[in-house]
Protein backbone atom coordinates (compact mmCIF):
# COMPACT_ATOMS: atom_id res chain seq x y z
CA UNK A 1 0.00 0.00 0.00
CA UNK A 2 0.89 3.99 -0.84
CA UNK A 3 1.07 5.96 1.86
CA UNK A 4 0.81 9.44 0.52
CA UNK A 5 2.17 12.22 3.24
CA UNK A 6 -1.74 13.55 3.63
CA UNK A 7 -2.85 10.01 4.61
CA UNK A 8 -0.08 9.99 6.78
CA UNK A 9 -0.46 13.41 8.24
CA UNK A 10 -4.21 12.30 8.80
CA UNK A 11 -3.24 9.29 10.23
CA UNK A 12 -0.90 11.25 13.00
CA UNK A 13 -3.83 13.73 13.88
CA UNK A 14 -5.98 10.81 14.43
CA UNK A 15 -3.63 9.14 16.22
CA UNK A 16 -3.17 11.81 18.49
CA UNK A 17 -6.90 12.50 18.61
CA UNK A 18 -6.77 8.74 20.16
CA UNK A 19 -8.95 7.17 18.01
CA UNK A 20 -8.90 3.36 17.92
CA UNK A 21 -6.94 1.62 15.22
CA UNK A 22 -10.21 0.24 13.76
CA UNK A 23 -12.11 3.62 13.54
CA UNK A 24 -8.64 5.26 12.04
CA UNK A 25 -8.83 2.65 9.16
CA UNK A 26 -12.67 3.19 8.31
CA UNK A 27 -11.80 6.82 8.39
CA UNK A 28 -8.93 5.71 6.01
CA UNK A 29 -10.16 3.56 4.09
CA UNK A 30 -7.69 0.81 5.27
CA UNK A 31 -7.75 -2.27 7.70
CA UNK A 32 -6.81 -1.57 11.31
CA UNK A 33 -3.84 -3.95 10.80
CA UNK A 34 -2.33 -1.39 7.84
CA UNK A 35 -3.09 1.59 10.72
CA UNK A 36 -0.80 -0.67 13.31
CA UNK A 37 1.90 -1.73 10.97
CA UNK A 38 2.21 2.42 9.97
CA UNK A 39 2.11 3.64 13.21
CA UNK A 40 4.91 1.45 14.47
CA UNK A 41 7.11 2.06 11.64
CA UNK A 42 6.28 6.27 12.02
CA UNK A 43 7.58 5.28 15.74
CA UNK A 44 4.30 6.98 17.07
CA UNK A 45 3.36 6.81 20.88
CA UNK A 46 1.94 3.53 22.60
CA UNK A 47 -1.98 3.84 22.75
CA UNK A 48 -3.10 2.89 26.26
CA UNK A 49 -4.46 -0.31 26.66
CA UNK A 50 -8.56 -0.10 25.36
CA UNK A 51 -9.41 -3.35 28.26
CA UNK A 52 -7.84 -1.35 31.47
CA UNK A 53 -9.33 1.76 32.95
CA UNK A 54 -7.55 5.19 33.61
CA UNK A 55 -5.89 4.93 36.95
CA UNK A 56 -5.66 1.42 36.91
CA UNK A 57 -2.16 -0.68 37.72
CA UNK A 58 -1.95 -3.45 35.52
CA UNK A 59 -2.17 -6.95 37.57
CA UNK A 60 0.95 -7.81 38.62
CA UNK A 61 2.05 -11.57 36.46
CA UNK A 62 1.57 -14.80 38.16
CA UNK A 63 3.89 -17.76 37.56
CA UNK A 64 6.20 -16.14 35.04
CA UNK A 65 9.99 -17.53 35.46
CA UNK A 66 12.64 -14.98 36.10
CA UNK A 67 15.27 -14.75 33.80
CA UNK A 68 18.81 -15.49 35.94
CA UNK A 69 21.52 -13.40 35.52
CA UNK A 70 24.62 -14.72 33.91
CA UNK A 71 24.94 -17.90 32.95
CA UNK A 72 22.79 -21.11 33.88
CA UNK A 73 25.39 -23.75 32.70
CA UNK A 74 28.46 -24.02 34.65
CA UNK A 75 31.26 -23.47 32.18
CA UNK A 76 32.60 -26.33 29.66
CA UNK A 77 36.48 -27.29 30.79
CA UNK A 78 38.76 -30.54 29.84
CA UNK A 79 37.77 -31.59 33.27
CA UNK A 80 34.79 -31.49 33.27
CA UNK A 81 34.48 -33.64 29.44
CA UNK A 82 35.70 -36.95 31.86
CA UNK A 83 39.29 -35.95 30.88
CA UNK A 84 38.28 -36.74 27.04
CA UNK A 85 40.61 -33.87 25.92
CA UNK A 86 37.78 -31.82 23.80
CA UNK A 87 38.48 -28.33 22.98
CA UNK A 88 37.11 -25.92 20.68
CA UNK A 89 39.10 -26.57 17.42
CA UNK A 90 38.23 -30.60 17.77
CA UNK A 91 39.43 -33.45 19.41
CA UNK A 92 42.79 -33.78 20.80
CA UNK A 93 44.85 -36.65 21.91
CA UNK A 94 44.04 -40.42 21.26
CA UNK A 95 40.57 -40.40 18.85
CA UNK A 96 38.01 -42.32 20.35
CA UNK A 97 39.55 -43.03 23.47
CA UNK A 98 37.44 -43.41 26.96
CA UNK A 99 37.82 -41.28 29.77
CA UNK A 100 39.69 -42.47 32.53
CA UNK A 101 37.47 -45.00 34.76
CA UNK A 102 38.57 -42.55 37.98
CA UNK A 103 36.40 -39.72 35.78
CA UNK A 104 32.79 -41.61 35.48
CA UNK A 105 30.64 -41.48 38.14
CA UNK A 106 29.94 -44.52 40.21
CA UNK A 107 27.00 -46.87 39.13
CA UNK A 108 24.12 -47.13 41.73
CA UNK A 109 23.57 -50.30 43.22
CA UNK A 110 21.43 -52.64 42.01
CA UNK A 111 18.09 -53.02 43.12
CA UNK A 112 17.23 -56.19 45.26
CA UNK A 113 14.55 -57.97 45.85
CA UNK A 114 13.42 -58.52 49.59
CA UNK A 115 11.25 -61.47 48.41
CA UNK A 116 10.45 -63.28 45.46
CA UNK A 117 7.58 -62.26 43.27
CA UNK A 118 5.20 -64.78 41.71
CA UNK A 119 4.72 -65.30 38.10
CA UNK A 120 1.38 -64.16 36.87
CA UNK A 121 -1.43 -67.17 35.99
CA UNK A 122 -1.36 -68.10 32.83
CA UNK A 123 -4.20 -68.08 31.11
CA UNK A 124 -4.72 -69.76 27.80
CA UNK A 125 -5.22 -67.73 25.02
CA UNK A 126 -7.67 -68.44 22.13
CA UNK A 127 -5.01 -69.20 18.76
CA UNK A 128 -5.09 -66.43 17.07
CA UNK A 129 -7.18 -66.42 13.49
CA UNK A 130 -4.92 -67.08 10.33
CA UNK A 131 -3.90 -63.94 8.63
CA UNK A 132 -5.96 -63.42 5.20
CA UNK A 133 -4.41 -63.26 2.20
CA UNK A 134 -4.16 -59.42 0.60
CA UNK A 135 -7.05 -58.66 -0.98
CA UNK A 136 -9.13 -61.73 -0.38
CA UNK A 137 -12.33 -61.91 1.93
CA UNK A 138 -12.02 -66.01 3.32
CA UNK A 139 -15.58 -65.35 4.67
CA UNK A 140 -18.79 -63.96 3.62
CA UNK A 141 -19.55 -60.63 5.48
CA UNK A 142 -23.59 -60.27 4.70
CA UNK A 143 -25.28 -58.70 7.85
CA UNK A 144 -27.94 -60.81 9.17
CA UNK A 145 -30.02 -59.30 11.66
CA UNK A 146 -30.60 -55.42 12.71
CA UNK A 147 -27.33 -54.02 13.36
CA UNK A 148 -27.16 -53.13 17.40
CA UNK A 149 -29.22 -56.19 18.94
CA UNK A 150 -27.73 -58.81 20.36
CA UNK A 151 -28.87 -61.68 17.07
CA UNK A 152 -26.69 -59.47 14.71
CA UNK A 153 -24.16 -61.52 13.10
CA UNK A 154 -22.76 -62.18 9.21
CA UNK A 155 -22.66 -65.08 7.22
CA UNK A 156 -19.66 -67.45 8.13
CA UNK A 157 -19.89 -69.31 4.53
CA UNK A 158 -16.97 -68.71 2.10
CA UNK A 159 -16.85 -66.24 -0.01
CA UNK A 160 -16.43 -66.11 -3.97
CA UNK A 161 -12.69 -65.56 -4.75
CA UNK A 162 -12.09 -61.79 -5.24
CA UNK A 163 -15.95 -60.87 -3.98
CA UNK A 164 -16.85 -60.56 0.12
CA UNK A 165 -19.79 -62.89 -0.27
CA UNK A 166 -20.80 -66.37 -0.19
CA UNK A 167 -22.35 -67.45 -4.04
CA UNK A 168 -25.73 -66.66 -2.46
CA UNK A 169 -25.02 -63.44 -1.53
CA UNK A 170 -23.46 -62.27 -4.31
CA UNK A 171 -26.21 -63.05 -6.58
CA UNK A 172 -28.34 -60.57 -4.48
CA UNK A 173 -25.31 -57.97 -4.25
CA UNK A 174 -24.20 -57.84 -7.66
CA UNK A 175 -27.47 -57.78 -9.92
CA UNK A 176 -27.06 -56.77 -13.88
CA UNK A 177 -28.19 -53.67 -14.93
CA UNK A 178 -30.75 -55.65 -17.82
CA UNK A 179 -32.20 -57.99 -15.11
CA UNK A 180 -32.99 -54.50 -13.00
CA UNK A 181 -35.11 -52.81 -15.78
CA UNK A 182 -37.04 -56.12 -16.12
CA UNK A 183 -38.10 -56.22 -12.54
CA UNK A 184 -39.49 -52.24 -12.98
CA UNK A 185 -41.62 -53.59 -15.66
Amino acid sequence: MEWAEETISRLRELWSEGHSTAEIGRRLGVSKNAVVGKAHRLDLPARPSPIRREGERAPPRVGTPRRLAGPTLPPLSSASLGGTGLSGSGLSGAAGSPPPLAALPPRPPAPVATRPIPAPPRVALAAAPAPRPYGRVITCCWPIGEPGTRSFRFCDAPSVPGKPYCEEHAQKAYVKLKDRREDAA
